[in-house]
């Protein structure tokens, strides 16, 4: 068995579509067993505030890595309907099959992808 050389674009969408899917799910659940001042539920006991503070900090950095992969995935998903995905943004050259299987939204080939990720720190 060889070696695709071409990224299935229809299976890619059905993936990244269904990630969609359950992301948005997943930060709909976080939001709504969390509501915030102001919001139905949200009547808390003030001597529940010292670790109701660090459970909603846990909270608020789940959420905002799941509204970076959700951004991820919605990026890719308009690198295929432009025809560009499978392509690293960074370089052009094709990602690896593997990367893309593992991770659908990924953008980059893994030599780009890791500047990338010094260049942030």
């Amino acid at each position: 068995m060889g070696v695709r050389t071409t990224v299935d674009t229809a299976v890619a969408h059905h993936r990244l579509e269904a990630m969609l899917v359950d992301l948005d799910r997943s930060i709909a659940l976080l939001k709504g067993e969390n509501p915030g001042p102001g919001e139905p539920g949200f009547d808390k006991h003030p001597a529940d505030a010292g670790a109701d503070l660090s459970d909603a900090d846990r909270v608020e950095a789940v959420l905002e890595a799941l509204r970076r992969q959700r951004n991820a995935v919605l990026a890719a998903l308009q690198r295929v309907a432009a025809g560009t995905y499978g392509r690293c943004v960074t370089c052009g050259k094709p990602v690896a099959e593997g990367r893309l299987e593992a991770r659908p939204e990924a953008a980059r080939c893994v030599a780009c992808q890791a500047r990338y990720d010094r260049a942030r720190r």
